[in-house]
């Protein structure tokens, strides 16, 4: 890559997941002629000189498919680098729009259900925001669960019905029999709820137990050598710099955990990244990433304001007794 390149300023681009009533997501196909002819996108396009993000935005949805934004909140802003340049995309989640979506330069559109978004069929840049359309904004990491396993399972259930629908069962000292049972009851209490369950570590019983994914330490992040999970499950990591973000994005990571944030009493020793650190981290990250560490259920508008997914936590969404 030639040093003009490396060096050149990346180009700022907006775009809209918009969203119908039946929570379905709009796609535009890119027309012939154009990088990435053919493959499916977001609507939106380049930032011109003197607006800002969301004021382009307004201005390509009308040009682009006749409707007018109404509302928009920041979704996730990707840095992005392709073969022959580099691009920073920021996407907006919008569910309110004035007029009906129609083609006013000639390309095709099409309306697609959230979950049946096909990466294959958009542009690199756009995977991930496909990830962060499917992810909350809240992660419970549960506790290490004791020797009263109702107890802990009656604790998740309190979750669930506070509204909590992706969770990671960080069980490390059960014995083997223990934690598959223990997986497979929380699995069926998840999944009633209509949300989603990961093991922590154990990429092994992610098939086995037809969980919905694995999140791993940054120990086994630095350790592995390919994504260990299918694409159908999602894979997710622990990261504390810049250094094992880019890691997790070479190894297909759907979506990562930054911290600490905050000074917490399990990490007494450790530094925390505050949130001018974990902002200056989130935003040359090419993934959604949840921030964690001292941090409570009201911190949620500063971290996604901040350009976090959400927040993840085992006190922020878990009763302690």
């Amino acid at each position: 890559m030639s040093a003009a390149l490396s060096e050149a300023a990346p180009v700022h681009v907006v775009a809209a997941a918009l969203i119908d009533a039946d929570g379905r997501v709009l796609l535009a196909q890119r027309p012939e002629g154009k990088h990435l002819a053919g493959y499916w996108e977001f609507p939106g396009g380049k930032v011109e000189p003197g607006e800002s993000a969301l004021q382009a935005l307004q201005r390509e949805i009308l040009e682009e498919i006749g409707v007018r934004v109404a509302s928009a909140e920041a979704l996730i802003r990707i840095p992005w680098r392709y073969s022959a340049k580099q691009i920073l995309l920021d996407v907006y989640r919008v569910r309110e729009f004035v007029g009906v979506p129609h083609s006013c330069e000639g390309q095709s559109l099409k309306w697609v259900p959230a979950a049946a978004l096909d990466p294959a069929e958009m542009p690199a840049a756009d995977h991930p925001v496909i990830h962060a359309l499917a992810l909350p904004d809240r992660y419970l990491i549960t506790p290490e669960p004791g020797a009263d396993l109702g107890a802990f399972l009656a604790g998740l259930d309190a979750a669930l019905d506070r509204g909590v629908r992706l969770v990671q069962l960080r069980a490390l000292q059960l014995e083997e029999e223990k934690l598959r049972t223990l997986a497979a009851e929380c699995l069926t209490r998840v999944r009633a709820a209509g949300g989603q369950l990961l093991i922590s570590r154990r990429h092994d019983l992610v098939e086995e137990l037809d969980l919905d994914g694995v999140h791993i330490s940054a120990a086994q992040l630095q350790s592995l050598q390919e994504r260990p999970v299918s694409l159908r499950r999602w894979f997710a990591a622990s990261c504390h710099d810049a250094r094992e973000l880019q890691l997790a994005q070479s190894l297909q990571v759907d979506f990562a955990v930054l911290g600490t944030v905050a000074p917490t009493l399990s990490h007494p020793g450790q530094v925390p990244l505050g949130w001018d650190g974990f902002s200056a981290l989130c935003a040359g990250a090419a993934l959604p990433v949840f921030a964690l560490g001292g941090l409570v259920e009201g911190d949620l508008p500063a971290a996604i304001e901040r350009g976090a997914q959400g927040i993840a936590g085992i006190s922020a969404f878990w009763e302690l007794r």
